[in-house]
């Protein structure tokens, strides 16, 4: 437990953003799973929702929640495994 003020007001804040980041971590794998399962399935939604997954995406790198190399990446997986099952 820390002593100093500083660094238990930096716990609070780090907490807080803890939370805050899993909660956004966890959309944007559920927004990825929906966009997968709707490729795969060749449903008629399957644009909106490679377009929800890859909006969740970009304000999670927007938010440093994160990085936005990993969001590139993360969205040219998306945009290869749509192909790969669309062609």
């Amino acid at each position: 437990m820390a002593n100093i003020k500083s660094q238990i007001k930096r716990n609070r804040q780090n907490e807080r953003r803890r939370q805050r980041n899993k909660s956004v971590r966890s959309e944007v794998k559920t927004r990825v799973k929906a966009a997968v399962q709707a490729t795969e399935s060749g449903a008629e939604d399957q644009a909106e929702a490679l377009r929800a997954a890859v909006k969740r995406i970009d304000k999670a790198a927007a938010q440093g929640v994160i990085h936005r190399n990993q969001a590139a990446n993360r969205k040219s997986r998306l945009m290869r495994r749509l192909a790969r099952t669309s062609s």
